[in-house]
């Protein structure tokens, strides 16, 4: 299971709607540097070429059918913008290139959906509310509406409140960690060098980016002014947004 920095679980983030306590926001600054630091030997392997093999096979993929996976796809199609919608699925894609590269385990169901869903009230922000715990309380309730069991709706929604802490991408088995670690790479390059550069080409080209950068950079600011202690406007105020400008790709 993930090990959540200064207690910021499911209990943490439906509780308090995702806002932070100073001592929280301590506990975090000392876990930043040490995940901003883990990005430069891949950026130093992309300037040099020295590119991964980590892909998935996209001839003859099966991707979750269930009646919740594709009730999610519908849900998001609907839902997000093009940038975002896009992003989600790369986000699916790009963490499980990674996890199985890394030989993790994971629950393909609970990764899709998460996946698709984490990011479903970003475009709406919530005043006083993070608007990945307005998510992930919208995604319980959508689980639940198509047939999920509890516990498993409950694990959907953790990841989506989950996948903006710093720190978790680590491990891909559990299902927060999944989702932060594919939209680490597409938001902050994170891990793109151990991904194979013509599949990486290939999956732009079927999830375009859209102006992801501006896109992403506009809703975040949004997020912050609305909700001023929650974790996009602390990360926001110690450079995230310089981040990615600085991601890895063109736009």
């Amino acid at each position: 299971m993930t090990t959540h920095p200064a207690g910021l679980d499911w209990a943490w983030a439906t509780d308090t709607g995702g806002n932070l306590t100073a001592a929280q926001r301590r506990h975090l600054l000392l876990t930043l540097p040490r995940t901003v630091a883990g990005f430069a030997p891949g950026r130093v392997r992309l300037a040099l070429g020295r590119r991964g093999t980590g892909r998935v096979e996209f001839d003859g993929l099966r991707l979750p059918d269930t009646p919740l996976a594709k009730a999610a796809e519908e849900h998001a199609r609907e839902t997000l913008s093009d940038a975002l919608l896009a992003h989600s699925f790369r986000t699916y894609f790009f963490a499980r290139a990674l996890a199985d590269l890394d030989r993790a385990s994971y629950d393909d169901e609970i990764a899709y959906v998460s996946s698709l869903l984490h990011d479903i009230a970003l475009e709406k922000p919530t005043p006083g509310r993070c608007f990945a715990v307005v998510g992930a309380q919208s995604a319980v309730a959508f689980a639940h509406r198509h047939g999920a069991e509890p516990d498993r709706a409950e694990t959907i929604g953790a990841a989506i409140a989950a996948h903006l802490t710093p720190g978790i991408a680590a491990n891909l088995s559990d299902p927060g960690g999944f989702v932060s670690a594919g939209a680490s790479v597409d938001v902050l390059g994170d891990r793109l060098a151990d991904l194979d550069p013509t599949w990486t080409a290939d999956l732009l080209t079927r999830h375009p980016r859209h102006h992801f950068k501006r896109e992403i950079t506009t809703a975040f600011a949004a997020e912050a002014a609305a909700v001023p202690d929650g974790r996009i406007a602390w990360l926001s105020r110690t450079g995230f947004t310089q981040l990615i400008a600085l991601a890895p790709f063109a736009e």
